[in-house]
């Protein structure tokens, strides 16, 4: 898989048989807080953390950090989450929302240092996050315009496999923003205190 740092930020995924494709990474880390949050004790139950992503976990984190505390609850919740799916699902040879190829995952830490220097205008996305109530994924998604309609429509494609622990995306993931949208989406198949983990196979 060959990546290319493009002048805004983003990267794009060198040419396959899927073609090339752009990944957002403000928008992967969007969509990895509202799942996170969502998988909180207080919604779907799916890991362990209680309302850290909500207005209580912001007012303790508050107080140490002041200006980013956001992103400490978010790192914290994230780092759960994927402990905890990779508990219910090896997913070796696949891609999670927690766990894309390493290329990706090295860009993706890499921005971090940024997103802390600009702290204060994500603010009014973690108010938002912090006032989810209800563990629908699929509307808090939907309702911070992080997925499409068709990427919704394509979810009835996203069928349970082994044994309901873990749901497979169709495609193999290559980077399309299209697969990584159902490896968050995917999460809607899973019932409260039952999490599933979405997947997709990583091509070469």
């Amino acid at each position: 898989m060959t990546l290319h740092v493009l002048l805004d930020g983003t990267i794009r995924v060198g040419e396959n048989r899927l073609g090339a494709s752009v990944i957002d990474f403000d928008w992967l880390l969007k969509l990895r807080v509202v799942v996170a949050r969502c998988g909180e004790m207080d919604l779907a139950r799916w890991w362990n953390t209680d309302r850290q992503l909500g207005t209580a976990g912001a007012a303790v984190l508050a107080r140490g950090f002041p200006r980013t505390h956001h992103f400490a609850q978010a790192r914290s919740v994230i780092a759960v989450a994927r402990s905890r799916c990779a508990q219910v699902f090896a997913s070796h040879g696949s891609a999670t929302l927690w766990e894309l190829p390493a290329a990706l995952e090295d860009a993706f830490d890499a921005k971090w240092e940024g997103w802390l220097e600009d702290a204060t205008s994500w603010r009014p996305f973690f108010a938002s996050v912090a006032a989810i109530s209800s563990p629908d994924l699929v509307a808090a998604l939907r309702q911070l315009d992080l997925v499409e309609t068709s990427d919704v429509v394509a979810l009835n494609a996203v069928v349970p496999i082994a044994g309901g622990r873990a749901v497979a995306v169709p495609g193999s993931f290559s980077g399309d923003r299209r697969v990584v949208a159902q490896l968050a989406l995917g999460f809607s198949k899973g019932a409260q205190g039952s999490p599933v983990v979405p997947y997709a196979r990583i091509t070469d």
